[in-house]
């Protein structure tokens, strides 16, 4: 089983829904924009290793700044989002995109 199949929609839409007042609208958007483009098989493998790395950040519970620290708890997801995405721009389609600003209406209005 490959590390990205630990990604399914429900465990990713469950931990994005705890934390995305917190996280905001921006970081919804970058990790689902991620989220999308790893679920895309034409992404190439290294771009699917750096989205795992940056996504398994925002999901285990264990990080270097605990999520629930008020204020800096979820900045260093929202680096680790950035990062990744600046990382792999190359590689995010419209429809990626797209998606995710979807899923940020469903979370925010």
């Amino acid at each position: 089983m490959s590390t990205e199949e630990n990604f399914d929609d429900e465990s990713f839409a469950n931990k994005v829904k705890r934390f995305a007042a917190a996280m905001g609208k921006k970081a919804v958007e970058m990790a689902y924009t991620l989220f999308y483009a790893l679920s895309d098989r034409d992404t190439p493998a290294w771009a699917r290793t750096v989205i795992v790395a940056a996504l398994g950040y925002l999901v285990v519970p264990i990080d270097a700044v605990p999520d629930l620290v008020p204020g800096a708890g979820l900045a260093d997801d929202g680096a680790a989002l950035a990062g990744a995405l600046a990382t792999v721009a190359a590689h995010i389609k419209k429809d990626h995109l797209d998606r995710a600003k979807e899923m940020v209406k469903s979370f925010f209005g």
